[in-house]
């Protein structure tokens, strides 16, 4: 059984490739994508600040992960990003911010993590790519499934104001997120 709550000391870092480097200023598109609690979310149509944490593939403690996933730069550490943004939640909310999480895995799917986790935030399913498409968001393959590079948006009514990118460790996007709202507010 794996404790996907605690990251391993010795992950490979992973390095910044440019493939995010085109995001900022983009718009989202429009587009809405299904929420793991229900309805749809009509992503460029929020309004305010919106932070959407992109990560690869949510675990589960009863099903072993991916094959050499623990070698995959920036593939391990899922569960302490969403820990993370919940723990910081309310100081986001503070900071006026929406937050989503968001992969490729399918609504039913990350159903279990949120309510495992007890997250108090969306998490969308983009089991389609339309999202990571119309974003060229850099992706990777791991056990025949293509699944998204973490990487997280801050937007601003619809445009991308800034990336973190790559996201290391993971549990650490949160303090950037709140750092990048409060230089945007400034």
């Amino acid at each position: 059984m794996t404790d996907l709550n605690q990251l391993p000391t010795n992950l490979p870092v992973p390095e910044d490739d440019g493939a995010a480097a085109h995001l900022l200023g983009r718009s989202l598109p429009s587009l809405s994508l299904p929420a793991a609690t229900g309805g749809m979310v009509p992503l460029a149509q929020l309004k305010g600040y919106v932070v959407i944490y992109c990560y690869p593939m949510t675990g589960r403690p009863d099903v072993p992960l991916p094959e050499g996933w623990n070698e995959i730069p920036g593939a391990r550490g899922c569960t302490p990003q969403s820990c993370s943004f919940r723990d910081h939640y309310q100081e986001l909310k503070a900071l006026n911010a929406q937050v989503y999480g968001l992969s490729t895995q399918g609504s039913d799917y990350q159903r279990e993590m949120v309510e495992r986790l007890h997250l108090p935030f969306p998490v969308l399913s983009d089991d389609r790519h339309a999202f990571q498409q119309a974003l060229n968001l850099p992706t990777f393959e791991a056990a025949g499934m293509l699944l998204l590079k973490r990487l997280t948006l801050v937007v601003q009514d619809g445009v991308i104001k800034a990336v973190h990118y790559p996201v290391f460790p993971s549990d650490s996007d949160p303090q950037w997120v709140m750092d990048c709202l409060k230089q945007l507010q400034a």
